[in-house]
């Protein structure tokens, strides 16, 4: 087949062959070329060992015991990976193989793999042809091996586990996830056995690093059908281990006189994240997250009524155990715990400028447009209109509120200014007088305007 290299990754390819290596493309760039998708990542597998691999490239770096050489090019955010052919032995850690072996043959490698569309691999044909021409060509030949029928399963849109799948999953539990994740990434479905292998083996994800498991969600969460994904994880039983509140949450009601949910909490958080406009992970996770509190606080009054008093502050401290057990950032937990706490916000149009500006100060200006994508999910999810005359109201009283300063340092004046006017040395009394032009400005409408806040200041000075 013709395949067009980049100029790197040929160079690396052909000095393999001209020093008399076996080398070959190997895992997801060849599944992205045979897709017609963009390589991001290239990998390679060789029966170099790391040695061999260093002499010829000496910038190479290694350091591990799985044999792989990173060559790090200014072409490629990622280093280039060149691994020996291996044989691995013993997981007792779930994740790493005890011992490395190395193989003997391509094929042999190929069989330790995951899934059956990542154990195929490239071989570049015309390597001589490409060594005697200067100029590169536009496209190189290439020989497919595929020895497990990974391009028939990937035709058919199949993650297939590699040979025994109750073995591949217990060798590496993360393996669990990353075939859920790849599924949901490429819109393909689980082959039964494999799928039925996750179902068996779901407990095995507790022994993987939270990092990890974060990581693939997150990568879930960031596809074209985040909610696609999450339903995989829920009738996997992944789900139950991953996020256990949600899967509580299937089981609780929301319809009832005089609400407008149709739904279960559930299904009402899978229906929002698939509506949710935003491609953000952290505000589909918020999304997905938000109303799991009200599996803590339901109730059902006598006349049949439900309710959910106070459940976005449960919600919120499930969002903030979510984030410390699997290790987000600080930044990521405090963005996903703001969404959450606030989700709940009123949109009355009779609501004062002082309210509207304590929630931009509750959810921050950066989260503005977050906590509205939120909202449309889950007016969507529920059943709703996507938005309302008092929503769309509520936007534009936004908008007219952050033209407002929100602190003395939003002034179009500072401390220095009122000093250089009134001829005042620094203190306390500099202080009051900025306090009182900000409430003049927030509170009668006092323009925010440096020369009328100036004139203002001279005022001021002369009743001191």
């Amino acid at each position: 087949m013709k395949v067009k290299l980049p100029e790197f990754v040929q160079k690396i390819l052909i000095k393999f062959q001209k020093a008399g290596f076996e080398i070959y493309v190997v895992g997801g760039p060849v599944r992205d070329i045979l897709l017609k998708r963009k390589v991001s990542d290239w990998d390679f597998t060789t029966n170099a060992t790391p040695n061999q691999i260093l002499k010829l490239f000496p910038k190479g770096f290694y350091d591990n015991k799985f044999g792989t050489v990173g060559i790090s090019h200014p072409s490629s955010e990622f280093p280039y990976e060149i691994t020996t052919f291996r044989k691995e032995i013993g997981y007792s850690d779930r994740r790493h193989p005890d011992k490395v072996i190395w193989g003997e043959s391509v094929e042999e490698d190929l069989a330790r793999r995951d899934f059956t569309f990542n154990a195929m691999a490239l071989a570049l044909v015309s390597a001589e042809q490409s060594a005697k021409n200067k100029v590169q060509r536009q496209k190189d030949t290439m020989r497919l091996v595929d020895p497990l029928n990974g391009e028939k399963d990937l035709k058919k849109k199949l993650v297939k586990a590699v040979g025994n799948p109750q073995k591949r999953f217990q060798e590496d539990a993360l393996r669990l996830m990353r075939a859920i994740r790849i599924a949901t990434q490429l819109g393909f479905t689980i082959e039964e056995k494999t799928f039925q292998a996750i179902k068996d083996n779901t407990k095995l994800i507790n022994e993987i690093a939270a990092e990890r498991v974060r990581d693939e969600l997150m990568k879930i969460l960031s596809t074209d059908h985040p909610a696609d994904g999450l339903m995989l994880l829920k009738n996997s039983g992944l789900l139950e281990e991953i996020l256990p509140d949600l899967e509580k949450a299937f089981a609780v009601p929301q319809k009832s006189p005089g609400r407008h949910h149709v739904h279960d909490v559930g299904t009402h958080s899978i229906l929002s994240l698939k509506h949710c406009p935003s491609d953000d992970p952290i505000v589909r996770l918020a999304v997905l997250i938000h109303d799991l509190g009200k599996v803590a606080t339901f109730k059902k009054l006598e006349n049949g009524t439900i309710t959910f008093y106070n459940h976005e502050v449960v919600s919120t401290s499930i969002a903030r155990n979510f984030a410390r057990k699997f290790r987000f950032s600080k930044k990521e937990a405090e963005k996903l715990i703001t969404l959450v706490r606030w989700h709940q916000f009123t949109v009355d149009e009779r609501q004062t400028d002082s309210a509207i500006r304590r929630f931009i100060r509750n959810v921050g200006k950066e989260n503005l447009k977050h906590i509205l994508d939120l909202r449309v999910g889950d007016r969507l999810g529920g059943g709703a209109r996507e938005t309302s005359w008092r929503l769309e109201r509520f936007k534009k009283r936004l908008i007219e509120v952050q033209k407002q300063p929100f602190s003395v340092n939003d002034l179009k004046v500072s401390g220095h200014e009122v000093m250089k006017t009134l001829g005042l040395q620094s203190g306390p009394q500099v202080g009051r007088i900025l306090n009182k032009i900000f409430k003049e400005v927030v509170k009668e409408g006092t323009p925010n305007d440096k020369k009328i806040l100036l004139r203002r200041i001279k005022e001021i000075g002369k009743t001191l």
